[in-house]
């Protein structure tokens, strides 16, 4: 693995973070745009619920519900909450840079865990990720044994983490919009 695979998967949270603190200082929303980028977080928010669910980190290899479609739907989900904040605060100017962030962030750690994967589970990985791709979703069905959904893997998975962090930050905007 790579020396800046290894260092995005420790940074992209802290990262990620510094920079959405910062986003939000120059986000100026507006109750259309709270109402539009809302909608396309809580998709993303709910499709990180839906995988998070699915998803037995270590253990097994998840190829149910969101992973069926999609090898990252977690981090699919948190570029649609992202995404959703800036278009919440009218930041369009930010999202190049947001963009930049995501591709060199996240990208490498997309590659590094597939590398663990494949080192994990071999060719059932291969037969996989033959199936389903790398982040866009193919909206064909790969047919795999299915494992449930369960609320306990959400809470196991600390997703609940997440949805803090996206109503702290829908909440900056809401307090914004009314007043400043």
């Amino acid at each position: 693995m790579t020396p800046w695979k290894l260092k995005a998967q420790k940074m992209r949270v802290p990262s990620g973070t510094v920079l959405g603190v910062v986003f939000l200082l120059f986000m100026h929303p507006s109750m259309r745009s709270l109402w539009i980028g809302g909608v396309i977080s809580l998709a993303g928010a709910l499709l990180r619920l839906w995988a998070a669910g699915h998803i037995v980190k270590g253990r097994e290899l998840t190829r149910s519900g969101p992973y069926a479609y999609s090898r990252n739907p977690l981090y699919l989900g948190s570029l649609f909450m992202a995404l959703g904040i800036i278009i919440g605060g009218q930041g369009y100017w930010l999202l190049p840079v947001f963009a930049l962030f995501f591709i060199t962030f996240y990208f490498p750690v997309m590659k590094a865990e597939e590398q663990a994967l494949l080192h994990s589970y071999g060719d059932a990985f291969i037969e996989y990720s033959k199936n389903v791709s790398l982040f866009i979703p193919r909206f064909r069905l790969a047919e795999y044994p299915v494992s449930g959904f369960l609320w306990s893997r959400v809470i196991r998975n600390r997703e609940h983490r997440n949805i803090i962090g996206l109503l702290f930050a829908e909440a900056v905007l809401i307090l914004k919009y009314f007043f400043l």
